[in-house]
């Protein structure tokens, strides 16, 4: 068992199947030292969390609806590497949150996946990130997350 697997072990963590793109795009982009994982929506026990964050999504739900996208992004990138090990770094992530104008909180939400990135890679899933406010998303969803991993040198 790989590192980065006994520890999703140890949190009691199992990754969802990886979603298939709905649209003209590729999950993953491996680059120049990077994997570049496509925005995955909020998908929790297989269910689609839908809706907007200050109108009938509550706070508590969309930090779970972020956390869902986490381990979608986690398991897009273990289908593309063949495993988690290969992730030195979280460089960066990417949140949208289908909001009303007045919600505010979506640096709170898009905690649900960066507490979790820490949760599995410790210092190295520390990362820069962006959370914003959006009015819709694909499907209706309540969130959606994009990521940028560094990768250990083959």
């Amino acid at each position: 068992m790989s590192d980065t697997a006994a520890r999703l072990a140890e949190l009691g963590i199992t990754l969802p199947t990886p979603a298939a793109p709905v649209a003209a795009y590729v999950p993953t982009v491996e680059a120049g030292g990077f994997l570049y994982v496509s925005g995955q929506v909020s998908f929790v026990d297989g269910e689609l969390v839908k809706g907007r964050l200050g109108e009938n999504v509550t706070l508590e739900e969309g930090v779970i609806a972020a956390r869902g996208c986490g381990l979608m992004l986690l398991a897009q990138a273990q289908a593309a590497l063949g495993s988690l090990d290969r992730i030195a770094r979280v460089v960066k992530l990417g949140a949208f949150i289908s909001s009303t104008p007045d919600f505010t909180d979506q640096p709170k939400v898009a905690n649900g996946a960066s507490e979790l990135m820490v949760a599995v890679f410790g210092e190295a899933g520390k990362h820069s990130r962006s959370a914003v406010g959006v009015p819709v998303l694909p499907l209706g969803c309540a969130v959606e997350i994009d990521a940028v991993f560094a990768l250990h040198s083959a």
